[in-house]
């Protein structure tokens, strides 16, 4: 039995779906102002040789330097700068406030070395909260940008130099990594170091809780469902508690190791404070593909099919390893996975941006539901906004099995033109 959706058989989908032709490529190695490196590759056409409006195309963890919609977007005349943050395609040490300092080093080369007069945002998918966090932080006098991380470090936003793109374009977004695990975590996980234990009571994948075995779906009493989201919340308050404590111990280490008098201790016990100074415990978190929209299309109701974006057989792959933040640091989890925590939540976000702002949802789309759909735009600040819904998958892919089709194109047909109307 294959548990991975049919969606990623052929290859990533978020890749190109044909080679570029006319295209030239400028591999980079950028640096953030925190002097971080981050890898991007430039794109431009030989037919607009020096092009007037850049393109950034960026994900949390996700490769983006080949994305889908690049090939069309050079055909457009834009220059595109497609990232890889600097944490790569992993989950472990994905925190927010640092990826906002690899946005901010895009756009800055974008304007200063490419001579890029405007600017567009394009996230697509968990980019869209990445890129819409930067953006709102940009717009603010660097004294008034937040200045803490939810684990507690300097963000750097206040003296790093953070040019505010000139429009905004959202496409197949959720609200954000944390706000889709919150949704999609485990209640019924009832000990966090044994993958297999299960309160019976908060199962989702429980007959005696309206499961039924696929592919019939599932039902769910409102009661049930009530209990299940409070104790999805219940879980990721016991797991910030959890990072919290982590994050304080290291932090207690550091502040006994900068005493006046650390140099006194013996070797030993200066060895052993040190040890928890330097220590980088990484959270394991057990079964994050629990989200009973998934087998029960009544719920949210939309054109999607039934699983997940990642399985067909969520009640299954929600214990193998592949799902999100399986593995974490205290701080990534806090930054980016935790739905309490994490300030890179789309919907409070977009209430900040006031530039024009394009968001296109498809509607068989397993992830993004219509309700996210409806929050995130009616948040949107900006006066100058659009909608548009397509018939269409998450990636806008072609069937299962077929190498090309129409979905992205006719995305693309939309964006295009809203883009050269906005710039």
């Amino acid at each position: 039995m294959i548990l991975v959706s049919k969606t990623y058989w052929t290859g990533m989908p978020f890749w190109f779906r044909r080679t570029p032709s006319g295209a030239r490529s400028e591999s980079l190695v950028l640096r953030a102002h925190d002097l971080r490196q981050f890898r991007a590759v430039c794109w431009t056409h030989d037919a607009h040789p020096k092009p007037r409006v850049g393109v950034v195309l960026a994900h949390p963890r996700v490769d983006f330097t080949h994305h889908y919609a690049i090939p069309r977007l050079l055909e457009a005349g834009f220059c595109v700068l497609g990232l890889q943050t600097r944490n790569g395609a992993q989950d472990t040490y994905v925190e927010h406030e640092e990826m906002v300092l690899d946005v901010a080093g895009a756009v800055r080369w974008l304007r200063e070395r490419q001579g890029i007069a405007k600017v567009v945002l394009f996230g697509n998918s968990g980019g869209g909260s990445l890129l819409a966090y930067y953006q709102a932080e940009a717009r603010l006098p660097p004294t008034e940008r937040t200045k803490e991380s939810p684990g507690r470090l300097p963000t750097r936003f206040d003296n790093t130099p953070m040019s505010p793109a000139d429009a905004m374009v959202y496409v197949a977004v959720h609200r954000g990594q944390g706000k889709i695990l919150l949704d999609c975590i485990d209640a019924s996980v009832s000990d966090e170091r044994d993958p297999l234990s299960v309160d019976p009571t908060l199962d989702i994948y429980d007959e005696r809780n309206g499961f039924r075995e696929p592919p019939a779906e599932s039902r769910y009493p409102a009661s049930f469902l009530d209990r299940y989201r409070e104790a999805q919340a219940a879980r990721v308050e016991r797991l910030d508690a959890t990072a919290h404590a982590m994050i304080s111990r290291q932090e207690s280490a550091a502040a006994e190791s900068d005493q006046p008098t650390f140099s006194q201790k013996t070797f030993t016990q200066r060895r052993d404070v040190l040890r928890r100074r330097f220590a980088e415990p990484i959270m394991t978190v057990y079964r994050t593909m629990a989200n009973p929209t998934y087998v029960d299309l009544n719920l949210d109701r939309s054109a999607r099919d039934y699983g997940s974006l990642l399985s067909e057989r969520p009640d299954l792959m929600n214990y193998s390893a592949l799902g999100l933040a399986r593995t974490v640091t205290p701080r990534a989890w806090l930054s980016t996975w935790s739905g309490l925590s994490s300030r890179a939540d789309l919907v409070e976000n977009v209430a900040r941006i006031r530039e024009p702002s394009l968001l296109v949802t498809p509607t068989r789309d397993r992830e993004v539901l219509p309700s996210d759909t409806h929050a995130i735009y009616a948040a949107m600040a900006s006066p100058d906004k659009r909608a548009v819904s397509l018939d269409a998958r998450h990636y806008f892919e072609p069937p299962p099995g077929e190498t090309s089709g129409g979905d992205a194109d006719r995305m693309l047909d939309v964006v295009i033109p809203w883009i050269h109307e906005h710039t």
